[in-house]
């Protein structure tokens, strides 16, 4: 069976930048095949890159993201693991989304993006507004704790999350969804850290850091502000 991935082409534009991302066309496989798609960002700006999927009549799902320096990708969307989607890079600007073990539900186009520092965006558009949620006492007696961020009234459908522990970035742990459109026509979205019960005990301060559209904001949490 013949499955299509595609990615748009002949470019995406990120907000209305003069900065260009081209893309390789439609790619025909059959199943259980690896497949390759290409991406030219044609600048480095130290930005992440990330990658979405999209199934006619459907959102965006954000896939991964990756920079060119790294040895993997830090961050998967729900759905997608490191077991069949990776990225690689053969250079500061050239990327490649990378599928193994092709299954049917893989067929849609895939497109790539990344942040313009040349783009003029909204100033007066508000930054999203984020909510954290402590980690439910049921949970804690497995000795785990999970930690829930959610971004509400996000200008764009794509955002960079990130989380903090204690000032420093982790990556371990993180589960971040798509976005999804709410009434008012803006975005909200989900992510989740799950680390362990003696981490949240430490009573260290855990940050979530959302950007959209050149729009961040950081929210923090720690156990002695949570009641029991």
């Amino acid at each position: 069976m013949l499955l299509t991935l595609c990615a748009l082409l002949p470019a995406l534009t990120w907000v209305s930048s003069q900065k260009v991302l081209t893309q390789t066309p439609s790619v025909l496989t059959d199943r259980s095949k690896t497949v390759t798609m290409d991406c030219n960002i044609a600048k480095d700006e130290g930005q992440y890159v990330s990658w979405h999927k999209q199934i006619p009549q459907a959102a965006p799902q954000f896939v991964l993201r990756f920079y060119h320096s790294h040895s993997s990708p830090d961050q998967y969307g729900d759905g997608f693991s490191s077991s069949r989607f990776t990225s690689k890079a053969s250079s500061s600007i050239d990327y490649q989304l990378i599928i193994s073990n092709v299954e049917a539900g893989d067929s849609a186009v895939y497109y790539c993006a990344t942040w313009d520092s040349s783009a003029s965006v909204d100033s007066a558009a508000p930054p999203p507004v984020l909510t954290i949620f402590p980690p439910s006492s049921e949970e804690l007696k497995s000795n785990k704790a999970t930690l829930v961020c959610l971004a509400n009234d996000m200008s764009s459908g794509i955002a960079d999350v990130r989380w903090l522990v204690g000032g420093n970035s982790v990556s371990s742990g993180v589960t971040t969804g798509s976005a999804e459109q709410q009434p008012n026509k803006k975005f909200r979205l989900s992510s989740y850290l799950t680390i362990e019960k003696s981490e949240w005990e430490k009573d260290t301060a855990i940050a979530c850091e959302v950007s959209a559209a050149s729009k961040a904001t950081t929210k923090a949490i720690k156990k002695s502000e949570c009641s029991d």
